[in-house]
């Protein structure tokens, strides 16, 4: 079962190559009256909400491939990009409502409550 996330992230990642989406994305993306920076706000937002639902492999997997040639065609580098996604991910996984690593924390120590954990993640939020 674990195996499905990176076959299902090949086959999408293909049909990403075949279709040119993350071209045509970039394209229009780097045509928006947007700064650079703003533009990247957005999809860091955008991870930061995604981190509330899903898992991080699966995350990073289905939108690398569409964020990565708008990162590039802004500018920015690769390295830098990769390092930002990873700890936006991980912001993801502790925020509320799901926040799985919240949960994970909650099955590790059962006698904390659940509220005095995500108070304990809170700063790690705002940092």
């Amino acid at each position: 079962m674990i195996f499905t996330i990176p076959i299902g992230d090949i086959l999408f990642n293909n049909f990403l190559v075949l279709s040119a989406v993350p071209d045509a994305i970039g394209t229009w993306i780097k045509g928006l009256p947007l700064s650079a920076t703003a533009i990247m706000i957005i999809i860091l937002f955008i991870y930061v909400i995604m981190g509330c639902a899903l898992d991080s492999l699966a995350m990073i997997l289905l939108t690398i491939p569409i964020f990565s040639p708008v990162v590039m065609k802004m500018g920015f580098t690769p390295i830098w990009f990769g390092i930002i996604i990873v700890m936006v991910v991980e912001l993801g996984m502790i925020t509320p409502p799901i926040g799985m690593n919240v949960f994970i924390i909650k099955g590790i120590a059962t006698k904390v409550p659940l509220g005095s954990i995500y108070k304990g993640v809170l700063p790690f939020v705002f940092a």
